[in-house]
């Protein structure tokens, strides 16, 4: 469903992302896992047309996203890191206006909002204007727009960012359980995420993929089992590194 190939993205001097490649099919949810700074909201966003590659090829239900953008790009629901919103609008106005860009209409968009907002638990909120919402809501009002046209693919960068414990709960199970029909791909610097949502990880730093897997492939790393012991020891820096290797197997 998604295949990326060699992909580079330099800004100026700096390469940002360096010879990614990797694949996902429906079924599959994906975790992006990487320190700050390592690379992943920016393939992300190349992933989902925001920016064009420096080189490399992103293919996405055979569309190619650079030969043919539009095509690509309706099959994706996208949650950006920092979650967009008109402040003077309603939450309600809000989604409606998003299923009108994806080119809903009449009953169908009326079904399209009223699912979203079930989905991510809008109810309570649908009449006040998102310059009034807590940071967690604004998040689960942009987490709905991305679901408006119930896409067969869901980019999701930092998706429980902002949200209370029980919020993060709540959008984990949702994750989960849209990865059993979809391709989801979410983003993310928090190791129990991966473990509760992801069926398989990809940690990425420095712009280089280290090291992909199931969770489970990954935690066997460890002599104590832990992601958080492999991520460690992966991601430092070269300089700390040494200091902290033995405690993980390659």
């Amino acid at each position: 469903m998604i295949k990326v190939e060699h992909l580079v993205k330099a800004f100026g001097p700096k390469l940002a992302v360096n010879d990614v490649s990797f694949s996902v099919e429906r079924g599959e949810v994906l975790g992006f896992l990487g320190p700050n700074g390592a690379g992943k909201s920016t393939t992300m966003r190349m992933v989902t047309g925001y920016y064009p590659p420096t080189s490399g090829r992103i293919t996405v239900g055979g569309h190619d996203m650079v030969e043919n953008p539009i095509a690509a790009k309706r099959l994706i629901g996208y949650l950006p890191e920092n979650a967009p919103g008109y402040a003077d609008m309603t939450v309600n106005g809000f989604l409606n206006f998003c299923a009108e860009l994806r080119g809903l209409q009449g009953d169908a968009r009326k079904r399209a909002v009223h699912r979203a907002v079930e989905l991510c638990f809008l109810e309570n909120v649908l009449y006040q204007s998102i310059d009034t919402l807590s940071k967690g809501y604004k998040h689960r009002t942009c987490l709905a727009q991305s679901l408006i046209h119930d896409p067969d693919v869901l980019i999701l960068d930092e998706p429980t960012d902002g949200l209370d414990p029980n919020q993060k709960h709540e959008v984990r199970g949702l994750i989960k359980r849209l990865g059993e029909s979809k391709v989801v791909i979410f983003s993310t610097h928090i190791l129990e995420e991966v473990e509760a949502a992801c069926s398989r990880v990809i940690i990425i730093d420095r712009g280089h993929i280290v090291a992909s897997g199931t969770p489970a492939e990954l935690k066997a790393r460890s002599p104590e089992g832990k992601l958080d012991e492999v991520f460690r020891a992966i991601t430092l820096p070269d300089t700390v590194k040494h200091d902290v290797s033995h405690e993980v197997h390659a």
